[in-house]
């Protein structure tokens, strides 16, 4: 399963771009022994980089009981993360600094979903 954005991925991403701040819904299952490797990361993403970037977490949290959802699609951990736009967040994740960490994040991870969302 895959666990971080392609190339093609981020650039359809930017193509995309209705304008505006984004914010990112990060749908999270963890690998054996990632929840740790995940605070690690978590913890360098909000001390270094979502400053920088102007990132801010908005929610996180265990994932708990599922009341609609089929075998396999509950998720160990939600996070909500706004970015002033879609293109500080392509800056933040080709940082070569921010390259040093995220390979916790994959680490970390049996699977993952990254969502732009755009507001109603």
């Amino acid at each position: 399963m895959a666990v971080d954005p392609r190339g093609a991925d981020l650039k359809r991403y930017l193509q995309e771009d209705p304008g505006g701040p984004v914010v990112m819904l990060n749908l999270l299952r963890f690998a054996e022994g990632g929840r740790e490797l995940y605070a690690q990361y978590a913890a360098a993403l909000s001390d270094t980089f979502l400053a920088r970037y102007g990132g801010e977490v908005l929610y996180s949290g265990d994932g708990s009981t599922s009341l609609v959802a089929e075998d396999g699609q509950s998720w160990d951990a939600v996070l909500l993360v706004r970015y002033p736009s879609r293109e500080a967040f392509s800056r933040m994740v080709a940082d070569p600094e921010y390259q040093q960490v995220t390979e916790l994040r994959t680490r970390a991870l049996s699977e993952a979903v990254l969502q732009a969302t755009v507001p109603w």
